[in-house]
């Protein structure tokens, strides 16, 4: 990284970061491109999207991406994070499709002539219909299968991409998919099976990973880790249940590459993978803020944890059902802190809020500025962060519910109207930093602490 100079800020309380620093968004196939067919569309034709919304064309990026490129463009964007959707390129088991990985590349070489780098994801919680119907990441051979698929996209784009993320959210796949039910395959209280699904697809990594490297040596792989704070309520009891989510949700799969083994007690029971132990180039971190957590005997299916936010602390748009969560830019320091232990480069890959209106879009991202310029003064070695996301689009079970688009979007008409956020978030980008009245109050001024 280049120097930067971190002594008291200039009068002008000017934040300024790292000379090579990469700024840029995050985005997710299915998501955005539309007209899938993969188990997510499965899972919507069974009716389990909360809002009854139905993905469609999402934000058309199948056939027009390059619209939304032109956009990023404008906007300064310098890096842009794609998943390739493993159901396209391989949609039946062994027989790749050509033209799909020939429009990923014409989206690659389109972002390329945008001075945009691109940052591949090759599993953003989806994948073919064979795939699922045959165990998906429960199958033995599953990391044989990934490799496969992860040689075949390599081969195709692989001049064109330098960072590659082989998983997004393992540790979200597993716990909505096999705890709480929430994702295909919509199992609940299946923790050991979570678990298993975890050690999968860490082996999965790793020979996506050789792979990459074999296909193309100057890559750096990594994968992208949800993590979330859990603050306990006083009480002994509280943080005892808020500390088993922390360990079981943040850390198990750190734990699985940090070391090659699941941490105590499950460790026990999985045995070692030293094949596993330290396989990654950077670190991508996901990271929306704080849940509050309290000891609750008739919550057994989240192990005795009732899992709130309380109506007071500063939070964005809520779900179908439930609230999003609390807004909280230091969750960056907490994800930072426990991500350095594994000596390698730092890039935040998802940061944002669910905010049709932009009414704390803003305040979020000038306070997580306020956290990373910070904590590389402190010496984390944090190479970027990409906001989430670019365009509003279809999210997940929320349906189109969530808006956390810089830009917004109209699916219907797919029109797009740029938000304020977009604005002040490209003239972080343009200026490499981020002027911030230094007694400016850290919460915003209609919010009130406990």
């Amino acid at each position: 990284m280049s120097e930067v100079d971190f002594r008291s800020p200039s009068p002008e309380s000017y934040l300024r970061f790292p000379k090579d620093f990469l700024w840029g968004v995050s985005t997710a196939a299915h998501q955005v491109e539309g007209d899938n067919s993969n188990q997510w569309s499965d899972w919507e034709l069974a009716g389990r999207i909360k809002s009854g919304d139905s993905c469609g064309k999402a934000c058309d990026w199948w056939e027009n991406a390059e619209r939304d490129f032109d956009i990023a463009r404008d906007l300064g964007i310098k890096a842009l994070r794609l998943s390739l959707e493993w159901s396209r390129i391989e949609p039946e088991e062994g027989s790749f499709d050509p033209a799909a990985l020939q429009r990923y590349r014409q989206m690659l070489e389109a972002l390329h002539q945008r001075g945009i780098e691109p940052i591949v994801c090759l599993h953003h919680f989806t994948h073919p219909r064979w795939f699922e119907q045959r165990g998906a990441f429960l199958r033995p051979d599953a990391p044989e299968l990934f490799e496969r698929f992860t040689r075949e996209v390599a081969k195709a784009v692989g001049d064109l991409c330098r960072f590659w993320v082989t998983y997004n959210e393992p540790n979200v796949y597993a716990a909505c998919g096999y705890v709480l039910g929430e994702f295909p395959p919509g199992r609940k209280g299946q923790l050991l099976k979570a678990l298993r699904v975890n050690r999968i697809q860490a082996r999965a990594h790793v020979r996506a990973y050789r792979a990459i490297h074999a296909l193309v040596p100057e890559a750096k792989v990594g994968w992208a880790q949800h993590y979330v704070v859990f603050e306990a309520v006083p009480g002994m009891a509280n943080r005892w249940v808020a500390s088993l989510l922390d360990r079981l949700f943040n850390h198990t799969f750190f734990d699985l590459i940090e070391t090659g083994r699941l941490g105590f007690p499950f460790g026990l029971l999985n045995g070692r993978d030293n094949e596993v132990k330290g396989c990654c180039d950077f670190v991508g971190l996901n990271v929306y803020g704080r849940f509050h957590v309290a000891f609750d005997l008739r919550s057994a299916r989240t192990f005795f944890a009732n899992v709130f936010v309380p109506e007071h602390v500063p939070q964005g748009d809520p779900g179908v059902d439930r609230p999003y969560g609390e807004a909280y830019p230091r969750a960056i320091s907490e994800a930072v802190q426990r991500a350095a232990g594994l000596g390698k480069p730092i890039y935040i890959m998802e940061n944002g809020v669910p905010d049709a209106e932009d009414q704390i879009r803003p305040w979020l991202i000038v306070n997580v500025m306020r956290e990373l310029h910070a904590l590389i003064a402190q010496g984390y070695d944090i190479r970027g962060y990409l906001h989430w996301t670019l365009t509003d689009n279809f999210e997940w079970n929320e349906g189109w519910k969530l808006r956390f688009g810089l830009v917004a979007l109209d699916p219907e008409t797919q029109q797009r109207t740029m938000r304020s956020s977009a604005k002040l978030f490209s003239e972080i980008v343009r200026g490499n930093g981020v002027a911030i009245p230094m007694d400016e109050p850290c919460l915003p001024l209609s919010t009130t602490l406990p």
